[in-house]
């Protein structure tokens, strides 16, 4: 007589970036040694793809594609997959700003974290004269750069991958008379175009980066030492589980 199967739950998040209700369940056992052994193997094309694997399996409502969430839906689904997984709550070692060493662990449950979007952010880019583009957010490739690898030294590697990052997430330039979709440009046309900004056009692509949606914590704690309550904001996936 074969086994029974063990059942899993079921439960549902909105997507930030379309409003779409989700369903998922948490991970399983194997699912958790695979990203397990993908982590240890630090190669980012492994991660990327047993991360993939794993949250396609997870994802149980139909139609919705991994490879083009946005890098801040792929990080909000994770969170509360790992967190029907292996507990709601998060425990981390933070310090005081008032002496900025002292340093005190905080519980954090899950549903205090919340995504944070700035009223200020925008996909639009005003280039002036008319020309304007709009840009895409980052997804599955960028989630992983953030959460799961080493961060690099600031070396011109590190600059070209960043600089990459954001050729790879222009989607139109247009004007009244036309628009130039880049899907339709070869990645050294997007090139030459974005090096040919000046820095007060490029600061406006910067600001949306730097204002996209992210995992946000605030609250505060008690400085043992001197009793001063300060503060605190806790910001994107990989400092939730440092």
């Amino acid at each position: 007589m074969p086994l029974p199967k063990v059942s899993t739950p079921t439960f549902e998040l909105n997507l930030i970036s379309t409003g779409k209700a989700v369903k998922y369940r948490p991970f399983l056992v194997k699912e958790e040694k695979a990203l397990l052994i993908a982590l240890e193997s630090g190669d980012e094309k492994t991660i990327q793809n047993t991360l993939k694997d794993v949250l396609k399996a997870c994802i149980t409502s139909r139609g919705v594609k991994v490879d083009e969430l946005p890098s801040f839906d792929l990080e909000y689904l994770f969170l509360n997959i790992r967190a029907k997984s292996v507990g709601e709550t998060v425990e981390l070692l933070v310090t005081c700003t008032d002496d900025g060493e002292t340093q005190v662990p905080l519980k954090i449950h899950t549903s205090e974290i919340v995504l944070d979007v700035p009223d200020d952010h925008s996909e639009s880019i005003d280039l002036g004269e008319g020309l304007k583009m709009t840009l895409k957010y980052p997804s599955l490739k960028q989630f992983v750069e953030n959460n799961f690898l080493v961060s690099e030294t600031v070396d011109n590697n590190a600059i070209d991958k960043a600089f990459a990052a954001v050729v790879d997430c222009v989607d139109t330039i247009y004007n009244e008379e036309e628009a130039w979709s880049a899907s339709d440009c070869t990645k050294k046309e997007l090139t030459s175009f974005v090096e040919g900004m000046t820095s007060t056009q490029f600061a406006e692509i910067e600001r949306f980066f730097s204002t996209m949606p992210r995992l946000t914590y605030r609250g505060s704690v008690v400085n043992p030492n001197t009793k001063v309550e300060s503060e605190i904001l806790i910001e994107g996936l990989s400092n939730f589980f440092a």
